[in-house]
């Protein structure tokens, strides 16, 4: 299984100073944070596009392109790029260079974001919010299948043989498709062959566990190899050297993050009792030491199966050196007890079959 982070590269929405040097410090310790998680042997780095003052990537290729040239072997993904109020042409050109820039660790995970603000700012009608995924995501598989393309949709111009380049280094450029949680997102993933990243952020993550059996059965009815298909799990967490420091160092600013959200949405406001029953063995919040942490990884895998976990441990204002040792113990502690876990596991199954 695959080990890593990811993160929105939140901001304050209202700082002391100008949000020109807010940006620019916060994007530096991006770098600084996606070095780290290549230096201590973490798979991916995921980041996601937003267009608020509360996140600084509103353009995820372009920082993760800066990353590439600092890092080795970390794969750099969107966690997510909005795809239904963006140009899936351009997508695919800004990810390929991104590919040929890291020396082939490029990949997309595409969904319908969280928030709508970029529908507005870029001209699109939100009644046609369904439409314009199912479309921009039909093109974008046919851009990373095929080098010359022929397209036809309702809600963009058709594209009539016409070659997109570069081409990355990958063939294909690897495509996710992330979802929240919505049964028919986790079937057309899986009959359409595509790996799929499923966010987890509340509730009781066992009870998310079948949506990957029904993404496993759609894609063998519509006749997909059991190969093509891939599955992470995406959470909120943090990890200190004790559990009571990673609680005390994690809540503040996740729950403000949360709350903030929640008035928006109408959701009921959190609290700390409630991020202390989410962080237990049943809950949604991967918060503790790297034994206890570790530990809930792989519990969680045992029940999904995943291929892949990220972390999001950058959420809200948390402080960059808190982040950077969360990272360090993730890589250094974390890690080799879920990997070697797994490996014991894989060898018990492979000496009992």
């Amino acid at each position: 299984m695959e080990l890593g982070l990811y993160t929105f590269a939140d901001v304050n929405p209202v700082p002391s100073r100008s949000k020109g040097e807010e940006g620019a410090e916060r994007l530096k310790h991006l770098i600084e944070e996606i070095e780290l998680a290549d230096q201590v042997g973490l798979d991916v780095f995921g980041l996601g596009e937003h267009h608020r003052p509360d996140y600084a990537a509103s353009a995820p290729a372009v920082a993760l392109a800066a990353a590439a040239v600092k890092t080795k072997n970390i794969r750099l993904t969107s966690a997510v790029t909005v795809l239904s109020s963006d140009d899936p042409v351009r997508v695919f050109q800004q990810f390929a260079t991104l590919d040929l820039l890291s020396n082939g660790r490029a990949e997309i995970m595409a969904g319908r974001g969280s928030f709508i603000e970029s529908f507005p700012l870029f001209g699109y009608n939100l009644e046609d919010y369904d439409q314009l995924f199912a479309e921009k995501l039909d093109l974008l598989v046919a851009l990373c299948d095929n080098e010359t393309v022929s397209w036809s949709g309702e809600l963009r111009a058709p594209i009539n043989g016409r070659g997109v380049y570069p081409r990355p280094l990958q063939d294909p450029l690897p495509l996710w498709i992330a979802v929240g949680g919505t049964p028919q997102s986790l079937a057309r993933a899986g009959a359409m062959g595509l790996p799929v990243a499923l966010a987890i952020i509340g509730g009781e993550p066992r009870r998310f566990a079948p949506l990957f059996d029904l993404y496993r059965e759609a894609a063998r009815r519509a006749g997909q190899e059991a190969s093509k298909l891939k599955t992470s799990i995406n959470v909120h967490g943090f990890i200190a050297d004790t559990t009571d420091a990673a609680a005390d160092q994690f809540y503040g600013p996740q729950a403000e993050v949360m709350n903030r959200i929640g008035r928006e949405r109408g959701w009921g406001p959190t609290n700390r009792a409630h991020f202390d029953m989410s962080r237990g063995p049943d809950g949604a919040l991967f918060v503790g030491e790297p034994e206890l942490v570790a530990q809930k990884i792989i519990a969680h895998h045992r029940l999904f199966k995943n291929d892949r976990f990220l972390l999001q441990m950058a959420i809200g204002l948390m402080p960059h050196d808190q982040i950077m040792r969360g990272i360090e113990l993730y890589g250094t502690k974390v890690a080799p007890i879920v990997r070697k876990a797994l490996t014991e596991s894989d060898e018990e199954a492979k000496a009992t079959a």
